[in-house]
Parts: C-alpha cells; sequence; structure tokens
C-alpha cells in the first residue's frame, strides 16, 4: 500500500498542509527531534515502510530529495515547494548562529516577529488571520527545536547532484513572490531533473501552501492521487 507523506518546513508542522489533508488521506512527518536532514530521511524511511508519494515545503523538500537519494525505488512520486538546492552560501553559517541565538535571548514569539514577515508576500501580510496562524504555528515550537532544524539546514548535503538520476515524477512548485527561495531557484531544479514540471503560484511567497492554499491543492493533490 503506498503511504502519501507530507513534509513541513522549518519551524512548521501539518497546519501548513490543512488545505491538502482536507482532500488526501495522507501522513505529515515529524521532523522535531533531529538535527541531520540525512536522519530525516532515513526516519521517515522506517517509520513509513513500502511505496511513498511524497511532498516537501521548504527544508522538507531537501528531505524529500534525501529520501530520493536514499530511496529511489521506493518514491513513486515527489514534489517540491518553495525550496533550494543551493549548498552552504559564504556566511550563512554565520547568519544563521545568529537566528539562533537570537531564539535563545529573546524567546520564540521574538524569532516568530523577526523570522515571518519577510517568508510572506507584502500583500498577504495584511491578512490578519493567516499571520495569526503562522505565528501560533511557530510558538508551538521552541529554540532547541529551532536550533536543530537550522544546524541541519547549515549541515545539508548536496541536493544538486541527485536531481539528475530523479527517475519518478516530479513537481516542483513556488510562489511567484518568494524571495527566500525565488522562482530562479525553481528553473535550476527543473533544468536538472528530467521530466519535472514547474508551476508558479500567483500572489504568494515563501509559504505558498498557506498563502495560496486551495491553489497548491488544485495542483498537489491530483499529483498526489493520480
Amino acid at each position: 500500500m503506498t503511504t502519501t507523506l507530507l513534509i513541513p518546513g522549518l519551524l512548521c508542522d501539518g497546519y501548513c498542509w490543512t488545505a491538502v489533508t482536507e482532500r488526501l488521506d495522507a501522513a505529515v512527518a515529524d521532523l522535531s527531534t533531529q538535527d541531520n536532514l540525512t536522519r530525516m530521511a532515513e526516519d521517515l524511511l522506517a517509520r513509513h515502510p513500502g511505496p511513498l508519494r511524497v511532498a516537501g515545503h521548504s527544508m522538507g523538500a531537501r528531505v524529500t530529495i534525501e529520501m530520493l537519494r536514499l530511496a529511489p525505488e521506493r518514491i513513486e512520486k515527489a514534489a517540491l515547494l518553495d525550496t533550494g538546492i543551493h549548498p552552504l552560501k559564504p556566511g550563512e553559517r554565520e547568519k544563521r548562529a545568529e537566528i539562533v541565538q537570537f531564539a535563545y535571548d529573546n524567546g520564540i514569539q521574538a524569532l516568530a516577529e523577526r523570522w515571518l514577515p519577510p517568508m510572506v508576500w507584502e500583500e498577504n501580510r495584511k491578512n490578519t488571520r493567516l499571520m495569526a496562524d503562522l505565528t501560533a504555528m511557530v510558538l508551538r515550537m521552541n529554540p532547541d527545536l529551532h536550533a536543530r532544524q537550522i544546524k541541519a539546514l547549515v549541515d545539508r548535503p548536496d541536493a544538486e547532484a541527485v536531481l539528475p538520476s530523479v527517475r519518478c515524477p516530479l513537481l516542483v512548485m513556488v510562489g511567484r513572490q518568494d524571495a527566500w527561495s525565488p522562482v530562479a531557484q525553481h528553473e535550476d531544479i527543473v533544468a536538472l531533473a528530467p521530466g519535472a514540471r514547474l508551476e508558479i503560484i500567483e500572489n504568494a511567497g515563501h509559504f505558498a501552501p498557506v498563502e495560496q492554499p486551495q491553489a497548491v491543492a488544485d495542483l498537489l493533490v491530483p499529483f498526489l492521487k493520480d
């Protein structure tokens, strides 16, 4: 029996996949305890035996790519949303370390207030319900979890090398206004992965699955089901 698995990103949980899980029987991954992307992928493969259809958002998409590397024969379909494949950039380690310390020094509420707005398209930041729900999600996390997930991202393996060998159907999605993981990064993914399909979600930033939930679900649910 095939399992559909949805993998959240940094500081995220099943809230980001609500529009999908309302229409599709799927498991939502828990990445709250690991501090390594490969370990995250290994744990998910062990926890969900058999064939898989996987969608990952942001950090979760990097975990999806690791699953494709580790067990390509088990992945029937994969979707990568609002993500990237680039290696560590100059200065990134120091910037990530600073925001980890910021969360410890100032608390998770302050982290949410600093981190969330740039991830959301400017027009969508005016949606007080959306921002409140995103903030509530981050407040379900804690600085230790944040530190573990940042460590996983800083120590990330080479994602680019995996893509040319992907043989399963691959859907790549991105918010048009995603400033963190822009459209060009997803065009790079599609250029490397044979047969990959790119879909751009209008009026959405990095949190496309919650900024435009129905538009994302309209594309993702049929892809994962058919």
